[in-house]
């Protein structure tokens, strides 16, 4: 268990972790632990939050470290699989190509224009997160996508056999993996419910949809699930469950 903690944040966040031998026991409960990765981004914009409340930062301030903390965390790991998807699809070629696209180290102009709109639209809502009550909320999102990722990766068709995902998917003991993630979901979804309940039970069926809608895509356009393909949802859920979180703060003050 410990030696699979390490090699989920090992593989799936940039903060130092005691090294152990890449082999596939050593991986056997790596994607049950994913959701932890989440746990460290949460905690961290929670902090900021009240740092930026105590020294009076302001909320740009705010907004630009929330952005760039996750990216910080992970080392951008989720962020280059939604850069290449981004490409692959751009290309309207066939699947062998696109999965040969999904493998290739440099990116293309419509993943720069793609991911700089991203940030710009991500910096825009966190303007809007502005008490430690709020940025809770947003923080047990990133615990949310991240079980909801692994849960989907295990139970989801893979488009291909090798690759650094199924290195994760294929020694996983499944049964405790899913219960795991589970275990994640739940707990995050009941927390935003107790903080939020209109905006907890949107964010969780906009989520929901977003998951439904990546996994068709996938299917049908690259013929199954990828790390980058995981990768892509990550970073779609996370924008989409924080839009869906502003959104509805703006409207029910507008009506109050």
């Amino acid at each position: 268990m410990l030696r699979s903690f390490f090699s989920a944040f090992l593989m799936y966040s940039r903060i130092p972790m005691p090294k152990c031998e890449w082999k596939e026991e050593n991986r056997r409960y790596s994607l049950g632990f994913f959701p932890l990765v989440g746990a460290v981004i949460g905690t961290l914009i929670i902090l900021w939050r009240l740092l930026c409340d105590f020294i009076e930062a302001g909320q740009f301030i705010f907004s630009v470290g929330a952005v760039f903390l996750p990216a910080l965390v992970t080392g951008g790991i989720h962020i280059d699989g939604f850069c290449d998807v981004t490409d692959a699809r751009a290309s309207f070629a066939d699947q062998k190509k696109r999965l040969e696209i999904l493998s290739d180290p440099h990116i293309g102009s419509f993943a720069v224009m793609w991911i700089c709109l991203y940030f710009l639209i991500q910096t825009a809502l966190f303007s809007k997160v502005v008490s430690f009550r709020e940025s809770s909320f947003i923080a047990c999102g990133y615990v949310f996508s991240r079980a909801i990722s692994g849960l989907s990766a295990i139970l989801f068709k893979a488009a291909k056999n090798n690759g650094t995902l199924q290195s994760f998917v294929k020694p996983s003991h499944k049964k405790i993996t899913i219960c795991m993630e589970l275990f994640f979901i739940a707990v995050s979804a009941i927390t935003m419910i107790i903080l939020y309940p209109l905006h907890g039970i949107a964010c969780i069926v906009a989520s929901g949809i977003v998951l439904l809608y990546c996994k068709r895509i996938a299917y049908k356009e690259f013929g199954g699930y990828t790390g980058d393909i995981c990768g892509w949802f990550l970073q779609l859920c996370e924008i989409v469950f924080l839009a869906v979180f502003v959104c509805i703060k703006l409207i029910t003050e507008a009506i109050k």
